[in-house]
């Protein structure tokens, strides 16, 4: 009796192993190759539980999902002899499974070799266009051709690229160094330009300033002449006009303005004749010496 119970449950592991390695499942974002000896015999795209033979096919799970592959920078040299050093990265997938393992085997090898192609169709499409072009808004047709042509080795290898796009386009950094010091002495030379137009400008308001107030400065002594020759002309016409009123009056008051002016001073030393004509009026209101 124990003898059958532990065949039995030899019978059932022995079933329950089998059954286990018959069975496999493919997820929603992968497909299988089904191997049988290391060589393959079909692909299973749908997904779900499947079947295999036990110890005599194998499975190897492939993804088919879009993935990315980032290509390592690569330095273009344009038509027109400038260099560019370009960052690239592509999307593709794997379209046919059987031809995928049969000429790269498995993933890391397939984005070595797609960097290569990506890289060397770059240096193709670039190359034959000008910097400024690689530059503007015809980049994308330049990428499309990128793309295309990839495409075209890339069927090879059972794998369709989606799309190429550069990531990255700089000079080289002795190209950028000799570039950002000629922007640096373009500027230094337009703020030269600045600076003197600004001089010059300066200058010329300066000089229409000085040459209005040299003007003004003359109007105005031009005025303050007429002003004052009027002037003198009315106080000379007034002293006329008194000394015909009264003569000793003018003189007594033209004696008193020659007095002021000769005695104004403390250090003034006068030495004359006591009846002189200059004292005349020392001696009487009425100018009399009093001889």
């Amino acid at each position: 009796m124990s003898k059958s119970l532990t065949a039995l449950a030899i019978a059932a592991v022995i079933i329950g192993i089998v059954g286990f390695s018959s069975l496999y499942t493919v997820h929603q974002v992968q497909q299988v190759l089904l191997l049988q000896f290391g060589e393959p015999v079909g692909v299973v795209r749908e997904p779900g539980l499947k079947f295999k033979i036990p110890f005599v096919q194998n499975v190897k799970y492939i993804d088919k999902r879009i993935l990315d592959l980032d290509a390592p920078p690569e330095e273009v040299i344009a038509s027109d002899q400038k260099r560019l050093v370009v960052d690239a990265f592509a999307r593709f997938k794997i379209t046919d499974p059987l031809k995928f393992y049969q000429t790269v085997g498995n993933e890391a090898v397939a984005r070595s070799r797609m960097g290569s192609l990506i890289n060397s169709n770059l240096r193709q499409v670039l190359g034959s266009e000008a910097f400024s072009t690689v530059l503007s808004g015809k980049r994308d047709a330049l990428m499309k051709r990128i793309r295309d042509l990839v495409n075209e080795e890339a069927k090879d290898f059972g794998i369709f690229i989606v799309d190429v796009k550069i990531k990255r386009a700089d000079l080289p950094q002795a190209n950028s160094q000799a570039i950002y010091r000629r922007m640096q002495t373009e500027r230094l030379r337009e703020a030269a330009e600045f600076r003197a137009q600004g001089a010059e400008t300066a200058q010329r308001i300066r000089s229409r300033a000085d040459r209005e107030k040299t003007v003004l400065i003359a109007e105005a002594q031009k005025q303050s002449e007429i002003l004052r020759g009027e002037g003198d002309g009315k106080a000379v016409k007034i002293f006329a006009d008194a000394f015909g009123k009264d003569k000793d009056f003018f003189a007594f008051y033209r004696s008193m303005q020659a007095y002021g002016k000769a005695l104004g001073t403390d250090d003034t030393t006068m030495v004359l004749s006591p009846d002189s004509e200059f004292f005349r009026f020392f001696g009487s209101i009425g100018g009399k010496t009093g001889k």
